[in-house]
C-alpha cells in the first residue's frame, strides 16, 4: 500500500518551472529521500505534499486523501519540519509544545506516547526558550512538536542542516524508531551518510525526477553531483602559489594572524568559551570544530570584534581584539552560517556595497568586480536580485565579497550548511584559491569530509579545545579512520 502517491505534478513561478511532470510513490513504513542540487524543487513538492502549496496541474494523495480537495484531512495525518526553523523563539520549549498540541486538537498528556523517545531528551529544558536551544536541541523539539499528534506520515526537509554530526546521527535514530512504528517518513537532506539509511531515494533535478531506486544505486548513477573527486589533499602544494603549505612549514610568532591566549567569555556563571589558547599562520586552512553550543560562535565573535572577552588576550591581523577591534574589522572578512548579503539587491549592487563600506578606490571596485564575475561565471546575472539565486550561488557569492578587499583573514561560520556535495566542492576551491594568495582562512563545518582539507583543526568540546593538530595527527591520536569518528568519539567523550 502506498501512502503517498504522486502524478504528473507540475509548478511554476513565472517562467521558472520547480517541478515539471513529477510522478513517483511512497509505500507505507518506508524512509523515502528526496535529494537533489540546491533548487531543484525539493522545497516545493513537500509544501505541495502538505497542503501548503497548490500545484498548477496534476495531483498527489497522501494517506489516502488528496492534498487539494481533502486538504484538513490530509494536515490531521501529516507532521511536517520544513528546512528553516519553524518554532517560535520566544516561547519555552514546553509553550511552543503545547501550542502546536492545542492547533491538533490534543495535548501534550495525549500525545506524549508519540514524541517520549524523543521529547525526554530535551524535557529538562522545558522552560528554556526555544532561541537559546543548540541546533540539535531545536531539532529534538521541532520533531516533538511534529509528532505530538500522532501522524502518519511525516516529512522532513532538510531537518539536519545546521546541526553538528553527533545530533545528527541521534536523530536519525530516532527516525528509526519511528519507522519501527509504522511512520512513513520522507526526508530530504544533502549529508551521504544520511541519504545511505533511506531504504530508496528520488534524484530530483531542474524540477525533473531523473532516477528512483536504493540509496547506492543512485548515488552511484550520478557521482559526478553527489561524489564529485576530492580536492587536492590539503598537505600538497595548492595550485598557483609560492606560498609553503602551512601544515609543513616552521611557525614563527611573526607568522600568526591569530594568537589566543587563555580566552575566556562567560556570561553569568556559565563560561561559554572556558581558557582557551591558540595560533593560526598566514594562509592557513583553520578547521575550528564542535558540537552545536560548544562554545565555536562565542569564541568568532570575540576574534571578529562583535563582543569582548570576560578574560584572556587575543590579536588578529597584529590587532588586540580588546581595545583595537575597529581595525580588526576593517583587516578581516566575514561570513556568518545565516546568509550575509542583501536579497533585494542585484549581485551587482551588493559587491559594491560591500567594497564601499571597506573604502575600496572606485577604480579598484570596477576592475575587481568584472574579475570576480568572470570568476564566477555570474557575468550574465550581474543584474539580478541575489534573492532569485540558489542557494549554492549566493553562498560563492557571499565568500567572494567577503574576501573581495583581499583581507588578512576570513572567518566562516558554517559557510556550506545545506549545499550539495557539487557545490560544495566549488566552494572550497575557492578556499584553496583564496588561501594560496595568502589570505588566513578560519572556518567551522558540521561536514566532516570538509574538516579532512583544513591543514589543521581544533575541537571544541563544553568551552574547550579538546584537540588539535591536523587530521592525520588527529586520526593517529585518537586511533579512529577518519574525521567523523575523531569527532564523534571527543563529543561523546
Amino acid at each position: 500500500m502506498n501512502k503517498i502517491e504522486v502524478r504528473n505534478i507540475c509548478k511554476s513561478y513565472g517562467k521558472v518551472k520547480a517541478l515539471d511532470d513529477v510522478f513517483l510513490a511512497v509505500a507505507e513504513g518506508e524512509v523515502f529521500g528526496l535529494i537533489g542540487p540546491d533548487g531543484a524543487g525539493k522545497t516545493s513538492l513537500f509544501r505541495i505534499l502538505c497542503s501548503l502549496l497548490s500545484p498548477d496541474s496534476g495531483s498527489a494523495v497522501v494517506d489516502g486523501f488528496n492534498v487539494v480537495s481533502q486538504m484538513k484531512q490530509v494536515r490531521c495525518r501529516i507532521g511536517y519540519m520544513p528546512g528553516k526553523f519553524s518554532l517560535y523563539q520566544d516561547l519555552t520549549v514546553e509553550e511552543n509544545l503545547q501550542f502546536f498540541a492545542t492547533l491538533f486538537g490534543t495535548t501534550i498528556d495525549e500525545g506524549y506516547d508519540s514524541i517520549r523517545a524523543v521529547y525526554s531528551q530535551i524535557e529538562p529544558f522545558k522552560d528554556r526558550k526555544a532561541g537559546a536551544l543548540s541546533g540539535g536541541m531545536k531539532q529534538k523539539l521541532a520533531l516533538s512538536c511534529a509528532l505530538i499528534h500522532s501522524p502518519s506520515v511525516l516529512f522532513l526537509d532538510e531537518p539536519t542542516t545546521g546541526v553538528d554530526p553527533v545530533s545528527r546521527k541521534e536523530l536519525w535514530e530516532m527516525l528509526t524508531l519511528l519507522k519501527e512504528r509504522g511512520i512513513t517518513i520522507m526526508a530530504s537532506t544533502p549529508y551521504l551518510d544520511e541519504v545511505r539509511q533511506c531504504n530508496r531515494v528520488a534524484f530530483l533535478d531542474r524540477g525533473k525526477i531523473r532516477g528512483i531506486g536504493t540509496p547506492d544505486h543512485i548515488l552511484e548513477q550520478f557521482a559526478a553531483i553527489f561524489n564529485p573527486p576530492p580536492l587536492a589533499s590539503p598537505t600538497a602544494p595548492r595550485h598557483g602559489t609560492s606560498l609553503p603549505n602551512p601544515s609543513t612549514r616552521e611557525s614563527s610568532k611573526g607568522d600568526n594572524v591569530i594568537e589566543v591566549e587563555h580566552l575566556v567569555k562567560a556570561f553569568g556563571s556559565f563560561h561559554a568559551v572556558d581558557d582557551i589558547s591558540f595560533s593560526v599562520r598566514r594562509g592557513e586552512i583553520f578547521g575550528f570544530l564542535g558540537a552545536n553550543g560548544a562554545g565555536k560562535t562565542t569564541a568568532m565573535h570575540m576574534l571578529t570584534g562583535l563582543t569582548q572577552p570576560t578574560s584572556g588576550t587575543g590579536r588578529v591581523a597584529g590587532y588586540d581584539i580588546r581595545t583595537e577591534h575597529e581595525q580588526i574589522k576593517k583587516h578581516i572578512g566575514y561570513m556568518s552560517q545565516k546568509f550575509s548579503l542583501y536579497e533585494d539587491l542585484t549581485v551587482e549592487e551588493n559587491i559594491r556595497l560591500f567594497s564601499g563600506i571597506y573604502s575600496m578606490k572606485d577604480d579598484d571596485i570596477k576592475t575587481n568586480t568584472d574579475k570576480l564575475l568572470r570568476r564566477l561565471a555570474f557575468e550574465e546575472h550581474r543584474n539580478q536580485l541575489v534573492s532569485s539565486l540558489p542557494l549554492g550561488w549566493k553562498q560563492k557569492l557571499a565568500f567572494s565579497v567577503s574576501i573581495f578587499h583581499e583581507p588578512s583573514v576570513v572567518f566562516l561560520d558554517e559557510p556550506t550548511g545545506g549545499v550539495d556535495p557539487a557545490t560544495r566542492r566549488q566552494f572550497w576551491q575557492l578556499i584553496y584559491d583564496a588561501a594560496s594568495r595568502g589570505i588566513t582562512i578560519f572556518v567551522t563545518t558540521h561536514y566532516m569530509d570538509e574538516a579532512e582539507y583544513c591543514d589543521r583543526i581544533s575541537i571544541m568540546v563544553d568551552g574547550k579545545i579538546s584537540a588539535i593538530g591536523t587530521p592525520e595527527e588527529l586520526k593517529r591520536q585518537f586511533r579512529q579512520p577518519d574525521m567523523d569518528h575523531v569527532f564523534t568519539y571527543l563529543a561523546r567523550q
